[in-house]
């Protein structure tokens, strides 16, 4: 596992995150414009996807920027692979300022396309951090979910 400063401080972060994905999973979900999906198979928590989050979290408070790509270009599949993820598949959920599992998942299951990331019955596990932002960042929070299957 990555440490607790991949967590926001947040008590029983993992288990907390794994429990409230594989609950919607199993529920399905309708995803706005993405479509409805029916439920899905339960998550694996993996210790390299949450390498990849944390090093995608980590890059965004250090540089004060919001975006899918790194700050040297790099895709969340290049991220996942750098942490030893040997994947077939791939996606990757973030967020800003949330103070919260709960809140955070929410906003996800709000924007069609991140809805559509969690309930894609393709990924088998999941990784995720949240890294505390600095006075000198725009958010408070910064959270990456990288989803994947592995080849």
């Amino acid at each position: 596992m990555a440490g607790t400063r991949a967590t926001c401080q947040i008590a029983d972060f993992g288990a907390q995150a794994l429990a409230r994905v594989n609950a919607y999973r199993a529920a399905g979900a309708s995803c706005g414009s993405s479509g409805s999906f029916p439920a899905a198979p339960a998550l694996a928590w993996n210790d390299a996807l949450t390498q990849a989050s944390l090093v995608h979290s980590d890059d965004m408070v250090e540089r004060n920027f919001f975006s899918h790509t790194g700050s040297d270009g790099s895709s969340a599949g290049q991220r996942a692979t750098a942490a030893g993820y040997t994947w077939s598949t791939w996606g990757e959920n973030i967020a800003a300022g949330q103070p919260s599992v709960d809140s955070v998942m929410a906003a996800w299951l709000a924007s069609p396309g991140h809805c559509a990331n969690l309930m894609n019955a393709r990924f088998r596990d999941i990784g995720l951090a949240c890294v505390n932002g600095t006075a000198s960042n725009s958010y408070r929070t910064y959270w990456t979910m990288t989803l994947g299957a592995t080849r």
